[in-house]
């Protein structure tokens, strides 16, 4: 790796030139197995042609002239998020943290308006929602905040899938204006809560005037078997935000809303020089389609059955396995003890696997991986745990 870069990434000893749809080749010519997608960023997998094409043709015709004109793609886009959501408006940006920044000034705008001076959101424990000042501030995680003090005021944090202690700060804070949720928590040991969760999240919002600003980063897209994770419950949020998956790889954001919270953000308010430029939207607008198109959402929900299926058969009755949990092709497998050391092993037998919440084994595959393919994974997972377990024990 280059001495020009700052030290940012523990990076693995691999670098990869090419791909196409769940593999990827590396600079030796070595093959592996996808099973992370760039964290759950390619969801058609690499080199999809739609998306090659897509963006090869924008790139020959117009790539970037700023939000102060019309961009015609982006409108098409905004057109089919909305739609596809349930939302009304749409701000695009080029990433996850931006998108979420835009939520919290929203949240603020909207406290604001109601004459509240000290507006907060409430975030969760375990959650994370970015790395800009104001999106750590709102994670759940002391380590990524650690050195960044001091951290951006307004929020307030709560166990995930704990609707009592909602309900207690709604007692005795009246500056809360909205809830920030991820439907399923990622970085936070791919956590999934109850079924009732987020609809009693809703009936609290309503209750008390709150915008629910439900982070759709790493969840949307297909990524959990719907369209949006929100969408396995009944209910609509007032803001969401997306990122990741939208683009397939190429870097762009985006916040929705809807109804007051649609209107709150006026000329001058917010913007971005990059946002949503004629390239970013070309490829996400592709990616959009082919989702629609294919229900490509469908087939993640139906192979993360089978995924949780198999690995609870092969996996669920061995002591070393605390839980097996996920949603659509979102899943996460828990072990008794730290475990990082299986992404290097993973990396050499070639698959790309990831350890979040140091014990938990995080699955992101792209949503176009074939039965063959998550059979191999499934396999060759089960094997490396149990070799990396034996190791353990011998220690």
């Amino acid at each position: 790796m280059s001495d020009a870069l700052m030290s940012t990434y523990a990076r693995l000893p691999v670098t990869f030139e090419k791909g196409e749809g769940c593999w990827l080749w590396d600079t030796e010519g070595k093959r592996y197995l996808d099973c992370l997608s760039g964290i759950a960023v390619c969801n058609l997998g690499h080199a999809h042609p739609a998306v090659a094409k897509a963006l090869c043709e924008q790139a020959q015709t117009l790539v970037h002239t700023s939000n102060l004109y019309g961009i015609a793609k982006q409108s098409a886009l905004g057109e089919k998020l909305t739609a596809l959501a349930g939302m009304d408006k749409v701000f695009f940006s080029n990433s996850g943290a931006e998108a979420n920044e835009a939520a919290i000034k929203l949240a603020r705008l909207h406290g604001h308006k109601k004459g509240i001076d000290n507006p907060t959101v409430i975030v969760m424990e375990q959650s994370f929602h970015g790395r800009t000042l104001a999106t750590l501030s709102a994670t759940g995680n002391r380590k990524v905040q650690a050195g960044f003090e001091p951290l951006v005021k307004g929020f307030l944090r709560a166990p995930y899938n704990d609707l009592e202690a909602i309900e207690n700060i709604a007692k005795h804070h009246p500056e809360v204006v909205a809830i920030l949720v991820e439907p399923v928590q990622g970085e936070g040991g791919v956590r999934v809560p109850e079924e009732s969760y987020l609809q009693a999240l809703q009936v609290l919002c309503h209750k008390h005037g709150w915008l629910l600003m439900v982070d759709e980063i790493q969840t949307g897209m297909g990524r959990t078997g719907k369209p949006f994770a929100f969408q396995h419950h009944d209910v609509q949020p007032d803001v969401i935000t997306l990122a990741k998956g939208l683009g397939n790889g190429v870097p762009i954001g985006a916040c929705l809303a809807r109804g007051e919270a649609a209107a709150l953000f006026q000329p001058g308010n917010h913007g971005s020089t990059f946002g949503g430029n004629p390239l970013a939207c070309a490829a996400a607008l592709t990616v959009v389609e082919t989702m629609t198109e294919t229900a490509i959402h469908e087939r993640a929900e139906e192979l993360g059955l089978r995924l949780l299926t198999a690995f609870e058969l092969a996996l669920g009755e061995q002591e070393y396995v605390e839980d097996i949990r996920g949603l659509g092709l979102m899943i996460g497998i828990e072990l008794d003890r730290p475990c990082g050391a299986l992404v290097g092993m993973a990396l050499e037998r070639g698959l790309l696997i990831n350890v979040t919440a140091g014990n938990t084994i995080r699955l992101l595959p792209p949503l176009v991986m074939s039965d063959d393919e998550a059979d191999q994974m499934m396999h060759e997972l089960c094997a490396l745990i149990a070799d990396f377990i034996a190791k353990d024990n011998k220690k």
